[in-house]
C-alpha cells in the first residue's frame, strides 16, 4: 500500500465530534440570511449605483483635475499625523466591510485612519491606446460595465462584482485569462501612491520610481496608499465561445487533461491557435472534474443557425458551477455566452460558497421567485456573523488558494485531498513573469533551462488551485482541525516552491512567511520611500496574530 493510500486510509478512521451549538448556527444561518441579509445586500447593491449616477450628475464625469483633489486630502489627512504620538497609517475601512477572509486584528490597535472611500470613481478611458484610469475603490462590475460598451475589457477583470481595483492589486487578482496576462497587477502601466509624509509619487515600469512599481503588488498597502491606477484595456467580442470539457480519473489525470487544454506539448505557448481565451477547471471530486474553455466570438458567430446561446447571468438560470457539471453526464458540450455574463459568471453563487449560505440558493423556485437578491454581499454576511461563525469558518471550512507551478498541479490536487477532502476545487492558471529582482513572487529560478508546456523564456505557467468550503471529514461529523491544516498547506507550499494568497487566514510564522515570500524589494521599498514607521509591514497585516500592546509597538519599530 502506498504512503499517500495509507493518509486516506487513516483519515477514514478519525475520531468522530460531538455536535456543538456553532454546527447549529451555522447550518441554519439561512434563517437570517434569507429575509434580512439578502434584502440588505440588494438595498445597498442599488443605493451604490444610484449614488454614483446621482454624483455624476451633480459633478459631472471625473477627470484628472477631480482625482488630483481627492487626493489632496488624501495627503492632508496624512500630513496631520504626529508620529511621536499617532498610530500607524491604516485606511478608514471598518474590517467588515473588505472582501478578505481573515479578521483585520492591525484595526484593533491604535492607528491613525485615513479615509479612502471618496476615491470610487473611473478617471478616463482613453479608447485609442487602450488604457484606463480608475481609482481604488472602483469594483470590477463598474469597470466591464464602463468598457465593454465601447468593445473593449481589462486584460484580466477578476470575477466577482465587489472585487476592488486596489484590492486586487494590493492584494490577489486572477481570472481565466491570466495564462496569457499573468495576475490584474501585471497588466497594469502606473500607480500612484501617498507616501507615508503625504508625498505623491506616480511609479511606472520605467521611470524613477520603477522600484516602487514592482514592489506594490500584494504589499497590502505597507509601502504606501493607492490612490490612482492605470491599466491595459485590449479588444472584445460580444460573446464567449464555451466549451465544457468533463474529465472522469484520478487526480493525475485531471491535471494532465487540464494543462493539455491550454499548454501545447510543443512549448508553442504564444500561438493564439492552439492557446484559448480564457481557462478554469473545476474539480468536483477525486475522481471528476469539468475543464472549461473560452474564445472571443462574435455576435454574428453566435446567432449562426444551429448554435445554443446561454444567457446564464439572468437570476433564474442554474448556477454556474452546477450548470457545468452537467457536463459529467452529458459529455462535452460548447455554448455561447453573452460576454458580460462569462466574467461575472461566479458572483449570484459566490462561486460554490453561496450554497453554504444559502443551502436551497439553487432550486429552481428559489432562483425564479428570489435568486433576483442573490448574491448576499460578503461585507454584510462579516458584519451579522458573531465571533462563534468566526471561529467556526477557521476551524471546520476551508477557505485558501495555493499558488503552484503547473507541473506540480497534480500533487498539490493529492495533498488537497488528504488534507482538506473539500470539492469543488478551483483551477485557474496564470503566468508568473520572470522578474529576478526580489519581488515577492517570482518563477522557479533555473525553470528556463528545462521549460515544461505553458513555459516560455520570459514566464512560467502557474495554477491557482482554490479551495473552498466545508472539507469532508466535517461533512461526516469527524474531528477536523482547521488551523493545523492550514499549517500543513503552508508547510507544503514552502517545500514545494510555491505561494499563499494572502486574503484568507495566515497562520505561518514571521520567519516561515519570509520563507515563503521573497523579501528582499519589499523590505529595501520600506526603507526608501520611508514606510518603515508610517505603516504596519506586511506580516502583521496579514497575519492571524492577535495584536497586543507589545506586538503593535514592534510594529510600529519595524
Amino acid at each position: 500500500m502506498s504512503s499517500v493510500e495509507s493518509t486516506r486510509m487513516a483519515q477514514r478512521k478519525r475520531e468522530k465530534r460531538p455536535a456543538s451549538f456553532a454546527d447549529f448556527i451555522v447550518q441554519f444561518r439561512w434563517i437570517v440570511v434569507v429575509p434580512v441579509v439578502l434584502p440588505l445586500s440588494f438595498l445597498f447593491y442599488q443605493y451604490k449605483a444610484w449614488q454614483l449616477t446621482i454624483h455624476r450628475f451633480l459633478h459631472g464625469p471625473s477627470n484628472d483635475e477631480t482625482h488630483a483633489e481627492a487626493i489632496k486630502k488624501v495627503q492632508k489627512r496624512i500630513r496631520e499625523r504626529k508620529p511621536a504620538t499617532d498610530g500607524l497609517i491604516c485606511t478608514a475601512r471598518p474590517p467588515w466591510l473588505g472582501v478578505a477572509l481573515r479578521n483585520s486584528e492591525h484595526k484593533r490597535s491604535t492607528r491613525f485612519e485615513v479615509e479612502l472611500g471618496h476615491l470610487s470613481t473611473i478617471v478616463w478611458i482613453d479608447k485609442e491606446k487602450r488604457l484606463m484610469k480608475v481609482e481604488p475603490m472602483v469594483c470590477m462590475s463598474q469597470v466591464s460595465h464602463a468598457t465593454l460598451k465601447l468593445g473593449l475589457a481589462p486584460a484580466v477583470l477578476p470575477e466577482l462584482d465587489d472585487l476592488t481595483v486596489g484590492g486586487v492589486i494590493n492584494g490577489y487578482g486572477i481570472e481565466g485569462s491570466s495564462h496569457i496576462y499573468g495576475l490584474f497587477a501585471e497588466t497594469c502601466t502606473a500607480f500612484e501612491i501617498v507616501l507615508g509624509d503625504g508625498n505623491l509619487v506616480r511609479c511606472t515600469a520605467d521611470n524613477e520610481h520603477s522600484d516602487l512599481f514592482k514592489a506594490i503588488p500584494w504589499s497590502h498597502g505597507s509601502l504606501g496608499l493607492l490612490v490612482g491606477v492605470e491599466f491595459r484595456l485590449i479588444p472584445v467580442k460580444e460573446y464567449m465561445r464555451v466549451t465544457y470539457t468533463p474529465v472522469h480519473g484520478d487526480l493525475k489525470k485531471i491535471a494532465q487533461v487540464y494543462t493539455d487544454l491550454f499548454c501545447p506539448r510543443d512549448l508553442d505557448q504564444d500561438n493564439p491557435e492552439k492557446v484559448p481565451d480564457f481557462v478554469e477547471g473545476i474539480v468536483y471530486s477525486e475522481n471528476t472534474a469539468v475543464i472549461t474553455t473560452g474564445r472571443y466570438a462574435s455576435y454574428a458567430e453566435a446567432h449562426n443557425k444551429g448554435n445554443k446561446i446561454n444567457a446564464l447571468g439572468w437570476w433564474f438560470k442554474p448556477w454556474f458551477h452546477i450548470h457545468c457539471e452537467k457536463a459529467l453526464g452529458t459529455g462535452e458540450f460548447v455554448e455561447y455566452v453573452p460576454i458580460r455574463q462569462y466574467y461575472h459568471r461566479h458572483t449570484r453563487s459566490l462561486y460554490w460558497e453561496g450554497g453554504l449560505i444559502v443551502p436551497f440558493g439553487n432550486h429552481p423556485l428559489f432562483r425564479l421567485f428570489l435568486g433576483w437578491l442573490m448574491p448576499p454581499k460578503v461585507s454584510i454576511l462579516k458584519y451579522t456573523q458573531n465571533d462563534a461563525i468566526r471561529k467556526y469558518y477557521i476551524q471546520r471550512h476551508a477557505c485558501q488558494d495555493l499558488l503552484v507551478p503547473q507541473h506540480k498541479v497534480a500533487e498539490s490536487l493529492e495533498f488537497c485531498h488528504d488534507a482538506f477532502e473539500t470539492y469543488p476545487v478551483w483551477l485557474c492558471p496564470h503566468r508568473l513573469f520572470k522578474m529576478e529582482c526580489g519581488t515577492m513572487l517570482d518563477a522557479e529560478k533555473g525553470y528556463a533551462k528545462n521549460k515544461q508546456p505553458g513555459d516560455t523564456d520570459y514566464a512560467q505557467m502557474w495554477t491557482d488551485v482554490g479551495v473552498w468550503g466545508v472539507p469532508g471529514p466535517v461533512l461526516r461529523e469527524e474531528v477536523w482541525d482547521g488551523v493545523e491544516a492550514t499549517k500543513s498547506m503552508e508547510k507544503w507550499l514552502r517545500d514545494n516552491n510555491s505561494y499563499q494568497c494572502l486574503y484568507a487566514v495566515v497562520e505561518q510564522t514571521e520567519e516561515e512567511f519570509w520563507e515563503m515570500f521573497d523579501p528582499t524589494l519589499y523590505t529595501a521599498m520600506r526603507r526608501k520611500y520611508g514606510a518603515e514607521g508610517a505603516f504596519m509591514p506586511l506580516y502583521y497585516k496579514i497575519s492571524n496574530t492577535k495584536k497586543t500592546p507589545q506586538a503593535t509597538k514592534k510594529e510600529k519599530d519595524l
